[in-house]
């Protein structure tokens, strides 16, 4: 039996080699890449299959809610179990997505629109009372009334009757609609391809993803997990009243961990995948710095990995942990990259 199990892990071993093994960047070659190739990357192979995602939970969540809504008395408890599941992944999806808000979700200020915080009760009620029926009258609602966390509220912390069952339907179309003009529009970057951006473009762009990115690091470990302890409040944790916080935590990090270190076998080819801020340097003979940011990224997520909101200790951990990574992107990586780093309004005080 011994042996069996010793023949199984060597054939485990051969076609799944440990993280060292794969990044033996001393002898592996890897291509210099541009801001193109990067850009590219980006979009095609992250934020357009995230926006993919985000626009089909968002489609489903709609379904959920209308399910719920018109389900019998004696199906109503099983329904609103499967529309608070849609919920969680949809608010997963975008998570994931707008970890690092590039392109579209500025341009078309989505994160206001789509996950407003903190949830204000007061004006959701009011806006139910409101019975908007349309999109049209939906546009004369509030942003505050609107989006993931009002949805998050009504599915969690208030009871559902007819009114407010409407109105969460009219909060979720407005949240798919949202999240196809996303999709459509990641789609139409990713289809341009590494030769669609030219010099100026690729430079704006790259220099957006990296502020981006040290902004969306900032954004949880400051708003999203210090801040709201160091205040005593607890309810403005991200997802609090759902109890999903450490999936929220743990979606932002998979995210701003993909956009920066490597984890596949080989470097992709020029302009044929996406290339992480460690393949970039790497690919520009940077392997001490890239060596330093896999370092710092793991310790970071350790950190995300075992922080609870229940253990102040351990979150305020993490919250360490993520600092010492966006320091090593302000001092060092950014310069490196050749991008000035600005003044987010993820920063912390």
């Amino acid at each position: 039996m011994l042996r069996m199990l010793l023949m199984v892990a060597m054939a485990w071993l051969a076609t799944n080699p440990p993280a060292a093994a794969q990044r033996n960047w001393a002898q592996a070659a890897v291509p210099t890449y541009n801001a193109a190739h990067l850009m590219h990357g980006l979009h095609a192979d992250w934020m357009s299959p995230r926006a993919d995602d985000f626009a089909g939970e968002a489609q489903a969540l709609v379904l959920a809610l209308q399910q719920w809504c018109e389900a019998p008395a004696p199906q109503a408890s099983a329904r609103k179990t499967g529309a608070q599941d849609a919920w969680r992944r949809t608010a997963t999806a975008w998570d994931r997505l707008a970890a690092v808000a590039v392109g579209p979700v500025v341009e078309r200020r989505s994160q206001r629109q789509i996950d407003f915080t903190p949830t204000r009760p007061a004006l959701i009620d009011k806006a139910i009372a409101a019975a908007p029926k349309s999109a049209a009258d939906m546009e004369r609602i509030g942003t505050p009334a609107k989006g993931l966390p009002a949805l998050e509220w009504l599915l969690w912390a208030r009871p559902m009757d007819a009114a407010a069952c409407a109105y969460a339907l009219q909060v979720a179309a407005e949240v798919q609609h949202e999240a196809a003009a996303l999709q459509a529009a990641f789609a139409a970057l990713a289809a341009r391809g590494a030769a669609g951006w030219n010099d100026e473009a690729a430079v704006a762009g790259m220099n957006e993803f990296v502020n981006q990115w040290v902004g969306g690091l900032e954004r949880l470990r400051w708003s999203q997990m210090e801040k709201p302890l160091r205040a005593n409040q607890l309810d403005e944790l991200p997802r609090a009243a759902s109890g999903s916080t450490r999936a929220s935590w743990a979606a932002q990090w998979q995210a701003l961990q993909a956009l920066a270190v490597f984890s596949g076998s080989a470097a992709p080819a020029r302009g044929a995948g996406l290339v992480p801020i460690e393949t970039y340097l790497r690919g520009r003979g940077a392997n001490p710095l890239a060596d330093r940011l896999v370092t710092a990224a793991l310790n970071a997520e350790r950190g995300v990995g075992a922080a609870n909101p229940s253990a102040r200790a351990s979150v305020l951990a993490a919250s360490k942990d993520l600092a010492a990574l966006k320091l090593l992107a302000e001092a060092e990586l950014a310069p490196a990259l050749s991008v000035s780093i600005g003044f987010s309004d993820a920063d912390g005080d």
